[in-house]
């Protein structure tokens, strides 16, 4: 039996850590809480000309109003229509590859981290490859503001990536997961190493990664 993509095996664990946590728990996406995070998701799949907000900044108050109508309904409802994928084209599995993988692992984690007792989880090979593609196929656009140069490097097979082209690079080493939350602009991240100048690793560590 095929193994369910990661995208699928990541939004059945937010959802199963939601419903533990419950709807007022907190997220690493600002003051949002569970309830907002999963609605947030719902619009984004489900709703596509109210998300529009999400990559058109001026309109965003349109997103945030959308976001605000869906978490005014049941908690545990919201979940199980959120599991449920619904009859989106993002339900078809290569688009929900290649759409849903980082936007679920992100979020996943950032509902597991704003926990106080979360600890770094041991992800299989195959899912380590597929995110640390995601790192070497996005990762200099994540960092365009650091404006230094900086590559990547994998802490678990070694595997290094040039993310930013030149001379005496920032070097970023850490398991692909914590490569690929920080470059997704979160700081809760362990095992990470910065070396290089010391001003061009203030640079990447304080650069806008928000996406």
């Amino acid at each position: 039996m095929s193994r369910a993509l990661l995208a699928r095996r990541e939004r059945d664990a937010l959802c199963d850590l939601a419903l533990v946590l419950g709807a007022d728990a907190p997220t690493l996406c600002g003051d949002w809480t569970a309830h907002e995070l999963v609605a947030h998701l719902l619009v984004r799949e489900r709703s596509p000309l109210a998300g529009i907000g999400l990559v058109v900044p001026p309109l965003s108050g349109v997103t945030e109003r959308e976001t605000a109508r869906v978490a005014r309904k049941d908690f545990a409802v919201l979940v199980e229509r959120l599991r449920g994928h619904g009859l989106t084209p993002l339900a078809l599995a290569p688009l929900d590859k290649l759409f849903n993988t980082v936007e679920y692992v992100v979020h996943h984690e950032d509902l597991r981290r704003a926990q106080p007792d979360w600890e770094p989880r041991d992800l299989d090979a195959a899912d380590r490859d597929e995110l640390w593609r995601t790192v070497k196929g996005h990762g200099g656009r994540l960092l365009k503001d650091a404006h230094v140069p900086v590559v990547a490097t994998r802490t678990d097979t070694g595997d290094t990536v040039t993310l930013r082209q030149g001379d005496d690079p920032v070097v970023l080493s850490g398991p692909p997961v914590e490569v690929l939350l920080f470059l997704f602009g979160r700081d809760e991240t362990t095992g990470l190493s910065f070396e290089g100048p010391d001003e061009a690793v203030a640079a990447v560590r304080s650069a806008n990664r928000e996406v």
